[in-house]
């Protein structure tokens, strides 16, 4: 068993490489230049597309689109992915994870543009993603295919581990349930949800969405009222750490611009094409409006969400920091694995047992709308690889997946939390290396898009005014 779990942490540490935290964080801020920093320019209109009705009942509307896209981006990445950051890459990790959501933001518009400029018509609804704008827009039918694997692989077995791993541990820490029990619990919720489609999700995200998010917010506000005198000196500890000025996490200044930059794409997903296949769901006027509402959403996961764990921990002091070798140059809350329980013993520590409970519940909502987004993206490219194959083929392929699916929600239970999070590594990793290529061969259509769109809207507003 250590042979195979060795191999899996070798594995997620290959592709999840420099290489490739460099390539994120350099794409980013190509197309962020390339589109003069559109995720900064009109965020007071994403607000208002959020809410925008659509014409028409075809696909999802935008706000679930949004709720949905959410669901998926805010999940254990955001919370215990935000413990492993500052395991690896100490305080430092966190000032990473605030400059990739900022400039990956421009990889979510980028990608979910390119999803709804060449998404299909197909049975009743809308479907694209990467494959399609890969497929249709780089006549690239090859790419899409590697791509539409890598999702089958990622969200549709491995992703899984990180998000069922933090539900066994946290209540089986919390009330002594066994882990296996808790893994057929998750499998048997999750099925009653993946037989509905894409509207069924939509549905239930946009009903649990702003819950979860809301009351974990509240109780990390809770947290820094507490610890209110603390804040200054923590925002400049991330500050400090960041660039190796804190003596203390000065060894670890690479480790803290890697787990940064790691953990920021795996908890908003920009980048990885999730976004765009959800996005391409969603009925609307003009492609760079879903390309915003898409945007928006990785401001929620990281600068919202993440931070609020971050700063959970930091304020308490629950947490360790690690070198390379395993060493810790810090240990807050020792003998004790970093993930989801060092965020419920903060709680715990600053507003009472009720909290740690209250925490186990929102969990369960956080990695119920992950996992119900993560299947509906493995159905996705299901289709897509099978959809010039018979009805009765295409039909096995998408109950095979679904069997598939619920496995590794059962298996993702009984996982340590080193052994997930290298699962969860490879499957976003994969996604990641394929879509980058694809957004930057087409960022040139995505400049002229943004530009046919915002001449559009000139002229809106002034034909309005002169009414």
């Amino acid at each position: 068993m250590k042979i195979v779990s060795d191999f899996i942490t070798f594995l997620g540490r290959f592709v999840w490489s420099d290489v490739l935290v460099y390539l994120c964080l350099l794409t980013g801020i190509y197309l962020s230049v390339r589109l003069r920093f559109v995720q900064i320019r009109l965020w007071k209109r994403m607000g208002k597309l959020i809410v925008k009705k659509p014409d028409k009942k075809a696909g999802i509307t935008p706000f679930q689109s949004f709720v949905t896209t959410v669901g998926a981006r805010v999940g254990m990445g955001n919370i215990a992915g935000v413990a492993a950051a500052l395991f690896y890459g100490g305080p430092g990790a966190v000032f990473w994870m605030w400059i990739i959501a900022l400039f990956g933001a421009s990889l979510a518009f980028a990608e979910s543009t390119l999803a709804q400029q060449y998404k299909i018509y197909d049975n009743g609804q809308y479907l694209g993603g990467p494959a399609y704008y890969m497929e249709r827009g780089m006549k690239c039918r090859a790419l899409a295919v590697i791509f539409s694997a890598a999702v089958i692989i990622g969200p549709g077995m491995l992703m899984t581990g990180p998000q069922v791993q933090s539900v066994s541990s946290t209540f089986f820490h919390t009330f002594g349930i066994n882990r296996t029990v808790t893994g057929v619990i998750c499998m048997v919720l999750i099925c009653i949800v993946i037989f509905g489609g894409i509207k069924r999700i939509g549905k239930t995200a946009e009903i649990l969405t702003p819950f979860m998010c809301l009351f974990y917010v509240g109780m990390a506000a809770a947290v820094i009222l507490i610890n209110i005198r603390k804040l200054p000196g923590v925002l400049l500890l991330i500050v400090q750490s960041a660039f190796g000025l804190k003596s203390a996490f000065s060894g670890i200044l690479g480790a803290a611009l890697a787990m940064g930059v790691k953990r920021g794409i795996y908890s908003n997903e920009a980048g990885q094409g999730n976004g765009a296949m959800i996005s391409a769901a969603a009925q609307c006027s003009h492609p760079a409006e879903q390309g915003l509402i898409q945007a928006a959403s990785v401001y929620i996961s990281t600068m919202v969400i993440c931070t609020a764990s971050a700063l959970i921990m930091l304020l308490t002091g629950f947490y360790n920091v690690a070198d390379s070798q395993g060493n810790l140059l810090f240990s807050g809350i020792p003998s004790v694995e970093y993930g989801i329980l060092w965020v419920q013993e903060a709680l715990k520590h600053c507003l009472g047992n009720w909290a740690a409970s209250a925490l186990a519940i929102v969990i369960v909502l956080f990695v119920f709308t992950s996992l119900m987004t993560y299947y509906y993206m493995a159905e996705a490219s299901v289709k897509y690889l099978f959809r010039k194959k018979s009805d009765v083929i295409k039909k096995s392929a998408v109950y095979a997946m679904r069997m598939i699916f619920a496995v590794s929600v059962f298996l993702g239970a009984l996982f340590t939390s080193d052994v997930a999070w290298s699962m969860g590594d490879i499957g976003a990793g994969l996604m990641v290396w394929s879509n980058l290529a694809a957004l930057i061969v087409l960022s040139g259509e995505v400049v002229e898009l943004l530009k046919k769109y915002e001449k559009e809207e000139k002229r809106t507003v002034f034909m309005d005014s002169e009414k």
